[in-house]
C-alpha cells in the first residue's frame, strides 16, 4: 500500500532536511576570505613595484598572473573548493574565481582526452561568463554610442 504524503508533513519534512544557514556568517565569511585575497593581491603588486622596480601597469600584470597561478594550483590540489565552501562569495573575487571555474572541468575531464576531455570542457563554467560579458559590454557599448550621437553625452 502506497502512502500519500500531504502537503503539510512535506513541507515540514523539507524543512527538516533542508540545511540551515546564517546569512550573517556567511557574510562575514565572504568578507574576510575575499578580502584575504584582495590583500595577498596588494601584497603581490607592492612587492612588484618596491622590490622588482615595475612600474604600476606591469606590477598589475604580474598581479594578476600570480593571483591566477595561485587559484589554479589550489585548485590543482583540491585546495580551492575547501575555501570556496568556507567563504562562499568571497572566494569568486573576479579573478581567482574565474581561474577556478576553467581550471576545475579541465581537470576533471582530463582523463577523456585532450580534445574531448579538456578541450570539450574546459569553458563550461566559464564559457556562460565571457558569452554574457561580452554581450552586456556590447549593449553597454551601443547603448553609449545611441546617447553619444543624439547629443546626451
Amino acid at each position: 500500500m502506497k502512502y500519500n504524503q500531504s502537503h503539510t508533513e512535506y513541507n515540514k519534512y523539507v524543512e527538516i532536511v533542508t540545511p540551515k544557514h546564517s546569512t550573517f556568517k556567511n557574510c562575514l565569511n565572504a568578507f574576510w576570505v575575499g578580502g584575504l585575497i584582495c590583500v595577498l593581491g596588494q601584497l603581490i603588486h607592492n612587492v612588484s613595484m618596491e622590490y622588482f622596480d615595475l612600474n604600476k601597469d606591469d606590477a598589475g600584470s604580474v598581479t594578476s598572473i600570480f593571483l591566477i597561478l595561485i587559484s589554479v594550483l589550489l585548485t590543482g590540489f583540491n585546495l580551492y573548493k575547501k575555501i570556496a565552501k568556507v567563504g562562499g562569495a568571497g572566494a569568486l573575487v573576479p579573478i581567482t574565481g574565474f581561474a577556478n571555474s576553467v581550471a576545475s572541468p579541465t581537470i576533471e575531464y582530463q582523463k577523456e582526452g585532450e580534445v574531448f576531455g579538456k578541450g570539450v570542457k574546459i569553458f563550461t563554467i566559464a564559457g556562460p561568463v565571457i558569452l554574457f560579458g561580452i554581450f552586456t559590454s556590447w549593449v553597454a557599448g551601443l547603448i553609449y554610442w545611441i546617447l553619444l550621437s543624439i547629443g546626451l553625452l
